[in-house]
C-alpha cells in the first residue's frame, strides 16, 4: 500500500460553458447492450451558450499538454448526495466529486478480450465555435464468480451508538447474512466489531462453517462510541494473520464514518495499518446512515488501495453484497493510472472534470512506486474533458493511455488509443446517448457543488435528463430526473 497526499480541489466553476446539453452502482458490466433511442424519439438537440474566459482549472496546452490521474471506481459521492437530496437537504460542496457521479452510471464500452483494459476515446463538438467535450472510457473484462480464486474477507463492522439509527446496523446485518449465502466453500470470512474498542467475533472461518459466521453476525449489537481506528487496525491484523497468497485478501469496513474516539483522521489511521496493509490487502469502505463521514471513508479507500461505496436502502445493500461483491472480489489491475496527451496544434486548452484528489504529476505515470487505483472485473472508468480547440485545426487531437500492474506479478502493462479532430461528433445530440447522459450527470454534479453547470440551470438539466430517460431505458436516468426536481425544491 502507498500513501498519497490529498490534492487540493481545483474547483470547476465554469469550464467551457455548455448550455442545455443533450444527453450518462452501478458499475458497468461487460456484454451489456448499448442503449438505443426509440425510433420515433430522438434526443433533443444541444444548445450551447457563449463561453466564458478561462478559469483557474483550465490548462493551456502551450505549458501543460499532459493530464495524469489515478483511476477511481468510487461511487460514494453519488450515493450519499442522492440520499441527502431525498432527505430534503442540499449536499455539501466538498461531498460532490463529479467523477464518482459519472462512474455510478452504466456505460456501454466494449470489454477487452484479455485481463487488461479496453481504451475508448470519443467526443463531440459544441455548437459554440471551437469547443468540444472529450470522453475517455476504460473497461475491464467481467469474470465468472464460479471460476474466481478463493477469497479471505475481513468484515469490520461499526456497532457504535450512531449505528442505532433505523436502517444502519440492521441493514448491514441483513446484507452480511445474504452475502454468506453467496460466497463459495473455498472462501473464508473474519468478523470484527468496534465501538469503544474492537472485538474479534469470528477469526478467519471457512464458509463450510456458515452457521458459526451467521451466529457472529447476529451477535452484532449497538453500544458505545466510534473508535474506527481500533476497528480497522484489528481488522488488518486479522487479515494479515490469515493472509493467503493464492487468495484475494480484502478488508471491508462498514460504518457511518463518524469517528469520535481514538485516531479520527484518515492519514493517522492509515499510518497505523501501513505495516499490515502492505501485504496486498485491499480495502472496501461501505458507508451507511443519514449523517456520514464522507471525507474519512473516501480517503481511507482512495489511499488504502480500495474503493468507497454508499448504501441507503436494503435494495442497494443487497445489490452490493449479493451481486457486485461476489462477482468483483478479484482484482484486474493494481495501481492503474491514466494519462491523456493533447496535441497543442489542435487543442488550445483543456479541463478535466473531477479527479481533483486523484491528480498525479506527469512523471508519476510510469513510476510504479506511485499509487494508482485498484480496478476489479467488469468495471468501467470514465473521464470527461472540456476542450477549447484551435480554429480550423485538424489532425490527432489526443492520445489516452492506461497503465496498470498485474495483481499478482506486479508486472506493468499499457494500452492506448488516440482520437482525431475529424472523429468528433458534429454536435452533442449526434454523440452516443450514453455520452450525452455522462455530460448531463457531470453538469448536475458541478451545479450542486458550484451553482454553475456549463451554462445550464436546474430546469434545463431536468429537461435534458427527461428526454434522455426513454432513450436509455435506464431507471437510474429516470431517477436522475427526480433528483433534479428534489434539488429544485431544496435549492
Amino acid at each position: 500500500m502507498k500513501f498519497r497526499p490529498l490534492v487540493a480541489g481545483i474547483g470547476i466553476v465554469a469550464l467551457l460553458a455548455l448550455s442545455a446539453c443533450g444527453g450518462g452502482s452501478g458499475s458497468s458490466s461487460s456484454g451489456e447492450r448499448a442503449a438505443k433511442a426509440p425510433a420515433n424519439a430522438e434526443p433533443a438537440p444541444v444548445r450551447p451558450s457563449a463561453s466564458p474566459a478561462k478559469t483557474n482549472g483550465e490548462e493551456d496546452t502551450t505549458t501543460a499538454q499532459i493530464s495524469t490521474f489515478a483511476l477511481d471506481v468510487d461511487t460514494a459521492s453519488y450515493g450519499y448526495a442522492r440520499q441527502t437530496l431525498r432527505g430534503g437537504r442540499w449536499p455539501a460542496p466538498g461531498e460532490i466529486r463529479p467523477e464518482e457521479w459519472i462512474n455510478a452510471f452504466r456505460q456501454d464500452y466494449a470489454p477487452p478480450s484479455d485481463d487488461g483494459f479496453a481504451v475508448h476515446v470519443d467526443g463531440a463538438k459544441l455548437q459554440e465555435r471551437d469547443q468540444a467535450i472529450l470522453r475517455v472510457g476504460l473497461q475491464t473484462r467481467g469474470s465468472d464468480a464460479a471460476a474466481r480464486r478463493p477469497a479471505n474477507l475481513t468484515f469490520v463492522v461499526d456497532v457504535s451508538g450512531s449505528m442505532a439509527e433505523t436502517g444502519r446496523l440492521d441493514l448491514v446485518k441483513s446484507a452480511l447474512l445474504k452475502l454468506l449465502d453467496q460466497l463459495a466453500p473455498g472462501d473464508q470470512v473474519s468478523i470484527v466489531s468496534f465501538s469503544d474498542d474492537a472485538e474479534v467475533l469470528a477469526s478467519m472461518t471457512p464458509l463450510t462453517a456458515r452457521q458459526e459466521l451467521r451466529d457472529a453476525v447476529n451477535e452484532l449489537t449497538v453500544s458505545g462510541g466510534t473508535n474506527l481506528s481500533a476497528g480497522l487496525v484489528t481488522g488488518y491484523q486479522e487479515a494479515s494473520k490469515a493472509f493467503r497468497p493464492a487468495a484475494t485478501n480484502r478488508v471491508i469496513l462498514l460504518s457511518d464514518g463518524l469517528a469520535n474516539q481514538g485516531s479520527t483522521e484518515w492519514r493517522t489511521i492509515l499510518d497505523q495499518v501501513k505495516e499490515y496493509a502492505g501485504k496486498q490487502v485491499t480495502l472496501l469502505t461501505v458507508g451507511v446512515g443519514r449523517d456520514y463521514g464522507d471525507e474519512l471513508m473516501e480517503q481511507l479507500a482512495d489511499n488504502g488501495d480500495g474503493m468507497a461505496v454508499y448504501v441507503s436502502s436494503q435494495e442497494e445493500a443487497d445489490k452490493i453484497f449479493t451481486t457486485q461483491l461476489p462477482a468483483n472480489i478479484e482484482l484486474r489491475a493494481r495501481d492503474a493510472k491514466a494519462q491523456v496527451v493533447f496535441n497543442p496544434s489542435v487543442v488550445e486548452s483543456y479541463q478535466l472534470i473531477g479527479y481533483e484528489n486523484r491528480a498525479l504529476n506527469t512523471e508519476d505515470f510510469r513510476d510504479d512506486t506511485q499509487d494508482g487505483g485498484e480496478i476489479g472485473p467488469g468495471h468501467s472508468v470514465t473521464a470527461l474533458y472540456s476542450l477549447r480547440l484551435k480554429p480550423g485545426a485538424d489532425g490527432q487531437l489526443a492520445q489516452a493511455t492506461v497503465r496498470w500492474q498485474d495483481p499478482d506479478t506486479r508486472s506493468a502493462s499499457e494500452a492506448s488509443k488516440s482520437l482525431r479532430a475529424d472523429e468528433l461528433a458534429a454536435s452533442l445530440d449526434k454523440a452516443p446517448v450514453r455520452f450525452q447522459v455522462d455530460v448531463v450527470v457531470a453538469a448536475f454534479a458541478v451545479y450542486l457543488r458550484d451553482r454553475k453547470a456549463f451554462g445550464m440551470d436546474l430546469p434545463e438539466l431536468k429537461e435534458q435528463a427527461a428526454r434522455l430517460a426513454p432513450a436509455t431505458e435506464d431507471p437510474m436516468v429516470t431517477e436522475l430526473v427526480q433528483l433534479i426536481d428534489q434539488a429544485r425544491s431544496v435549492g
